[in-house]
């Protein structure tokens, strides 16, 4: 994973995020950021959080083990993150929201506006 983050050290704000199963199912996050910093060895790191319903997100899993991650950071910063590794909360209450981390296991892919919008209408939203 080197040199694949071309941001500088700060945090960004997502205006868009998806947590999506290999069906297309998938669930929205809310306030959801990423930050940028460098770490051991001098190398550019990156790791998010979002809320999220806990009970969707458990739905979610029962469609698939492998969840993708899409992000609009607005403009044409737009992202596939591939599997990244997930925490989250464990309250399974109705309307319960958590915070999900997410830190990517290989380096995201940019993709056009257009190619988001087409992923975005295919969702099947929890």
């Amino acid at each position: 994973m080197n040199d694949w983050i071309f941001f500088e050290n700060a945090t960004y704000l997502v205006e868009k995020a998806f947590l999506i199963a290999d069906n297309n199912t998938a669930v929205s996050l809310e306030r959801t950021s990423i930050e940028v910093y460098t770490g051991a060895g001098g190398k550019k790191r990156l790791k998010g959080s979002g809320l999220i319903q806990n009970t969707l997100m458990v739905a979610l899993l029962e469609e698939s083990d492998d969840l993708d991650l899409i992000l609009d950071l607005g403009g044409e910063f737009k992202y596939l993150m591939k599997a990244p590794n997930i925490t989250s909360g464990k309250f399974f209450l109705p309307n319960v929201k958590s915070h999900l981390r997410f830190d990517p296991i290989a380096p995201w892919d940019q993709i056009s506006g257009t190619e988001f919008e087409k992923r975005v209408d295919a969702l099947k939203l929890l």
